[in-house]
C-alpha cells in the first residue's frame, strides 16, 4: 500500500524544515531555529495523522493535539520535549518583546532544541504508518 500524497508532502517538508533549522543555527538565527524545529515536528506528526486517519491533518500548530489525533504512545522524555517546544512556538511566532526573546534563546539553549528535535524525528520516523 502506498502513502497518501499529503503524507509524502509533509515528510518532504519536515526534512526541508529540519535542514533549514540547521542552517539557521549555523548563521546564529536562533529564534528561527526553534521555530523551524517546531515546524519540523509539526509536519512529521501531520504525516502520521494523515496516514492514521485517512484524512489531511487539520491546520493547527498544536503538537499535543496532533499527537492525540495520531493516536501515539510517546515515551515520556520525547513527550516532555514536544510539550516544551509546543509552548515555545507561540512566543517565537508572536513575540511580545523581541529583544527578550533573543535573550531567551542563546546558542546553548537553541543547540538543545535542535538536538532534541532530531531525536523526536528519529523516533517518529519509526512509526509503522510511515514504514512502507
Amino acid at each position: 500500500m502506498s502513502m497518501r500524497k499529503d503524507t509524502l508532502n509533509f515528510l518532504l517538508s519536515s526534512d526541508y524544515d529540519l535542514t533549514t533549522a540547521k542552517y539557521m543555527f549555523k548563521t546564529g538565527r536562533y529564534v528561527y531555529v526553534v521555530f523551524m524545529c517546531h515546524m519540523t515536528i509539526e509536519k512529521m506528526l501531520k504525516a502520521i495523522v494523515a496516514e492514521t486517519t485517512g484524512k489531511t491533518a487539520p491546520k493547527t500548530h498544536n503538537l499535543i493535539y496532533l499527537i492525540k489525533l495520531a493516536d501515539l504512545n510517546i515515551p515520556q522524555n520525547i513527550f516532555d520535549f514536544i510539550a516544551k517546544i509546543n509552548n515555545a512556538s507561540v512566543v517565537t511566532r508572536y513575540p511580545e518583546d523581541f529583544k527578550n526573546l533573543l535573550k531567551n534563546y542563546p546558542k546553548t539553549i537553541t543547540k538543545g532544541y535542535l538536538k532534541n528535535t532530531k531525536e523526536v524525528i528519529r523516533w517518529l520516523r519509526q512509526n509503522e504508518k510511515l514504514i512502507q
